[in-house]
């Protein structure tokens, strides 16, 4: 079924893109929003739970898009699928860090 596949792709992208900011906060040694925090995505976790976060989102990442059918960066509709999935989880991940953090109120507002 082809279309489990796309599925799985559009979910893989949004794990990817999910990485940077729980990679990123956590090996700069900053606190950041996670799932395990109280409140969950509301408070901050520990820079070592953000690495060990944003590895397991790489790792289900990888999982989706390299071991889930046969992902061709050459086909054009698996590559929407997946950035599809990234973008609308930027998008989300955006408003909700954005939200807590100011980024949803542009300067000078």
């Amino acid at each position: 079924m082809l279309w489990l596949h796309y599925l799985a792709w559009f979910f893989g992208g949004a794990f990817l893109i999910n990485v940077i900011p729980h990679l990123v906060s956590g090996v700069s040694g900053r606190p950041f929003q996670s799932p395990f925090a109280k409140p969950p995505g509301k408070g901050l976790s520990s820079s070592t739970v953000n690495v060990i976060w944003g590895f397991v989102n790489l790792v289900i990442g990888y999982l989706l898009v390299v071991r889930v059918g046969d992902f061709d960066l050459h086909s054009t509709i698996d590559v929407t699928a997946f950035g599809l999935g990234a973008l609308l989880m930027a998008i989300i991940t955006a408003r909700l860090f954005g939200r807590l953090h100011g980024g949803n109120t542009p300067l000078g507002s």
